[in-house]
């Protein structure tokens, strides 16, 4: 036994009050270049929001089939609902519609004069949130009146492109090299509140390319936690934590093919060896990521 511990141990140093974790020494040594040539996504000119709480998702989440009904009966109603994702909902790079609408009676933004849906304006929509009226006074997520939604201080976030993820996300055993999912929303969707993240800002589609290429699962395992059933509990304290090259420092004509190309499968190899390149990985950091 002490024969196998001189052999296999590892020197480690906590020099700091930050959370640690016992690494081998290739891992150490991927730590360390990740690390060094990556910026974490806190420190880009980003902002990661979790989707709309409604406070009572049975009444403000419909179908398609009630939005119909609905703007059948009033034309103006179709004016504040809007389509909607589950984290189910979120692919790589995209989305998958699943023809559920948010009733959005937001509770207007003070600070930029936006004012709160007027719930009158709209009597079809009204009718039939009446039906819920018990449960909607008595939820603590509301907003000026039972009919709105809490204060939303991002709800223009939403009508913006977005890099999308889910909040808890598996690896399938039979899909492998399609984790991560982080998806993309060029513009418009709403997301559910406890499935959904999601972030805004500058150069979405660059981290996007880098998270799901072949080193995401890996940036995974390394920045995320992992609940005991297997899962990754994708959440905010943990995504912004991920260290991303800059791109300034590399953007050129190549990167721009990239990332206008991401979904190409034919240049998914390409994609990945041109990723472990902006990390500085040799053979072997490649071959110990690739077989996790």
């Amino acid at each position: 036994m002490s024969d196998y511990f001189r052999q296999n141990s590892s020197l480690l140093s906590f020099s700091n009050s930050d959370s640690w974790v016992i690494l081998s020494p290739i891992e150490q040594q991927i730590k360390e270049k990740i690390e060094k040539i990556g910026t974490p996504l806190k420190d880009w000119d980003i902002r990661i929001n979790y989707g709309i709480k409604t406070g009572f998702n049975d009444a403000f989440i419909i179908d398609g089939a009630k939005r119909k009904e609905l703007i059948d009966q009033d034309p103006k109603s179709e004016e504040i609902i809007r389509p909607i994702l589950r984290g189910r909902d979120i692919k790589r790079y995209a989305y998958e519609s699943s023809d559920l609408w948010l009733i959005n009676t937001h509770n207007g933004i003070k600070e930029k004069g936006i004012k709160p849906i007027d719930i009158n304006v709209y009597p079809a929509i009204k009718n039939y949130l009446d039906k819920f009226y018990p449960q909607l006074e008595k939820r603590t997520d509301k907003g000026d009146t039972p009919y709105n939604l809490r204060n939303c201080a991002y709800m223009e976030d939403f009508y913006k492109p977005k890099l999308l993820w889910a909040e808890t996300m598996r690896i399938h055993k039979d899909q492998t090299q399609k984790f991560p999912r982080f998806g993309y929303d060029p513009l418009g969707k709403y997301l559910t509140d406890k499935t959904c993240f999601f972030a805004t800002g500058r150069h979405l589609d660059f981290i996007l390319l880098i998270l799901n290429s072949a080193i995401g699962k890996y940036l995974c395992y390394q920045y995320v936690s992992i609940l005991d059933d297997g899962g990754f509990l994708m959440q905010k304290i943990y995504i912004e934590k991920i260290p991303i090259p800059k791109i300034e420092n590399i953007y050129n004509e190549k990167v721009v093919s990239y990332i206008n190309n991401f979904q190409n499968l034919n240049l998914e190899d390409e994609i990945n060896s041109f990723v472990f390149q902006l990390y500085g990985l040799n053979d072997e950091e490649i071959r110990f990521i690739v077989d996790l």
